[in-house]
């Protein structure tokens, strides 16, 4: 791993931008240095002209980026123009992904590691990792032994929690959201009829959308069972209600009185598995909701599962008339999915063979290799 240090300050930019600052904000000792009460205007306000990248200026991290690209490029690296993020050089086996100053780097030789490393170091300070233990926010322990990677996130809940000022229940809440209650012998589906419910203030809205976003990092990256959650709590961010909050208090609930989340990856041949699964009619307005669970397997017949490198947990916007076409729509959905994953792989040097989609619906299996 390697980190920039100070990647947005300092960056040339094309024409300058201006800002005004009250002197009343600024430290006494900058004042006096700088003589700036000769420059306040009768408002009591510094007007400031704005030449480099800094911190808060909307434009500091295109421009930061396009300056790195163009002095990496004179070095034979260049981003992928399918895949954002990721890096790859002419000649040299060497990838890397990007998350705008922190590289994860893949090098096959010593000779490798130099050429990037010092690439780097002829325009920037950086800090270097080998032991590549921390990223974007996760934690990454390596068992070279037995071949596996543990990735977690310790802390990040306990973080969250004190941010929005959650309290821990006392009793353990083991599910991230309200069950459908099973009716047995029943032979149709009905969908539940709507609740009526009261909107939330406008500070309310904004609580509802900032556990939304801090928890949906957390979700993606290690721990996908709150997923189904967060989606459907999502579809009603913009305009949330009573009903909202209570789902966002049991999904809270539900982080609060787990475990850390562990996801755990098993070295393998790198092949892409997809499994495929959808819920009929459990959505608000008789929606659907397809899940994949993306894997990297052998190329077995029946690859061995592993951790997630994605996990889907959407809501089909078209009424599926029946449990087999929301399968169907699942297969659709993970598919389409599929195909940018395979690109992916195969761009980081892994060819991809045919991909083994899997689902546990007959019908839509048969339709799908043509059987029926």
């Amino acid at each position: 791993m390697v980190d920039i240090k100070d990647f947005y300050l300092n960056t040339p930019m094309k024409r300058p931008e201006y800002m005004r600052l009250k002197i009343s904000d600024i430290p006494e000792e900058v004042i006096e240095e700088y003589n700036l009460r000769e420059l306040v205007d009768d408002e009591n306000y510094v007007y400031c002209e704005i030449t480099k990248g800094m911190y808060g200026l909307p434009q500091a991290g295109i421009i930061a980026q396009d300056l790195l690209a163009e002095r990496l490029a004179k070095h034979g690296y260049h981003q992928s123009k399918i895949i954002p993020g990721l890096w790859t050089h002419d000649t040299r086996p060497t990838t890397f992904t990007l998350v705008v100053d922190d590289f994860a780097i893949k090098v096959m030789s010593a000779a490798d590691e130099k050429h990037i490393i010092d690439a780097l170091q002829k325009d920037y300070i950086i800090t270097v990792d080998r032991d590549a233990t921390k990223y974007i926010g996760l934690t990454i322990e390596w068992d070279y032994e037995g071949g596996k990677v543990h990735i977690h996130m310790p802390g990040y809940l306990d973080r969250a929690m004190k941010r929005f000022k959650h309290e821990i229940p006392r009793k353990i809440q083991n599910s991230p959201h309200r069950h459908i209650d099973i009716k047995y012998g029943a032979t149709k589906q009905f969908v539940e009829a709507e609740v009526e419910s009261p909107p939330l203030l406008n500070e309310d809205v904004k609580y509802i959308q900032a556990v939304a976003g801090t928890l949906l990092y957390y979700g993606r990256a290690v721990d996908p069972t709150i997923l189904p959650a967060l989606s459907s709590i999502a579809t009603k961010q913009a305009k949330p209600t009573e009903n909202t909050r209570e789902k966002v208090k049991q999904l809270l609930d539900y982080c609060a009185t787990q475990e850390d989340a562990i996801i755990t990856y098993k070295a393998s041949n790198m092949v892409l598995c997809i499994h495929s699964d959808a819920g009929y009619a459990d959505e608000k307005n008789a929606r659907s909701r397809p899940g994949g669970h993306f894997f990297l397997s052998n190329n077995d017949q029946f690859p061995p599962n592993n951790g997630a490198i994605l996990t889907t947990a959407t809501i089909i916007k078209a009424v599926m008339s029946s449990a087999a076409e929301a399968e169907l729509g699942a297969l659709f959905l993970n598919a389409k999915e599929g195909v940018y994953l395979r690109q992916i792989l195969t761009k980081m040097g892994h060819p991809q063979p045919r991909t083994p989609l899997q689902t546990d619906n007959t019908t839509a299996e048969g339709v799908i290799n043509n059987k029926i």
